[in-house]
């Protein structure tokens, strides 16, 4: 059975990090890109940040650049957003999505549920 599977949300003041994971089963990640995206209440949900393939290209949204990473472990099937200096405008439910391209939501295949995020004091 394919999941994916997001972790590591939770409620945090302005200026603290969080780091998320996405655990893939029954998918092998390094074998696809990945993008995560987040949906505020009221809000479309948009690409945060997004790791290709073979060129290890990486692309982040203006919104977060220089304190969002997006990283992999392939050994444990998880890819990792570093989120830090967070503000309260990060408030929202973090999705991992695999085998599209970029941080636009159309053309990825794989989603997870989400996990939620909170940036308040």
């Amino acid at each position: 059975q394919l999941r994916l599977v997001e972790s590591g949300g939770g409620l945090v003041q302005p200026g603290g990090s969080l780091k998320l994971s996405c655990t893939a089963s029954g998918i092998t990640l390094d074998l696809h890109s990945i993008g995560w995206f987040r949906q505020a209440p009221g809000k479309e949900r948009e690409g945060v940040s997004y790791s290709g393939l073979s060129d290890g290209s990486t692309i982040y949204a203006d919104s977060v650049k220089g304190r969002f990473t997006i990283s992999r472990d392939n050994a444990k099937n998880t890819v990792y957003l570093q989120m830090n200096s967070l503000k309260p405008e990060d408030t929202a439910i973090y999705y991992c999505a695999a085998g599209g391209y970029g941080l636009t939501k159309h053309g990825y295949t794989y989603w997870g549920q989400g996990t939620q995020v909170t940036v308040s004091s």
